[in-house]
């Protein structure tokens, strides 16, 4: 079993920066996608950023230029760099992964359980 652990969330004024990090657990061979997700109120779950294994990214074109995603391997952990946020940033965010488990042949996705970010005045 893998399990995400999302942190960083809160509570922040327009204009201003947050950073989430979400770790990755458990029975790990390989991850394969890292990325992000969120969901605001009365809403869809929205795409935002994902990145490879090998650094490769791709962004939501709402977030291009104010969010960056980035990842460390050795720590099976993905984060997203929030800058110039704006009351409509306001949403639950959710990391996602595409896990190679140990002894298996294919990947999986895993969902973390979201944190909140909240762009008020």
């Amino acid at each position: 079993q893998v399990q995400l652990v999302e942190s960083g969330g809160g509570w922040v004024q327009p204009g201003g920066s947050l950073r989430l990090s979400c770790a990755a657990s458990g029975s790990i061979g390989s991850i394969n996608v890292m990325g992000w997700h969120r969901q605001a109120p009365g809403r869809q779950r929205e795409f935002v950023a994902t990145i490879t294994h090998s650094g490769g990214t791709n962004y939501a074109d709402s977030v291009k230029g104010r969010f960056t995603i980035s990842r460390d391997n050795a720590k099976n952990t993905v984060y997203l760099q929030m800058n110039s946020l704006r009351p409509e940033d306001t949403a639950v965010y959710y990391c996602y992964a595409g896990v190679r488990s140990l002894g298996y042949n294919y990947d999986s996705s895993y969902w973390g359980q979201g944190t909140q970010v909240t762009i008020s005045s």
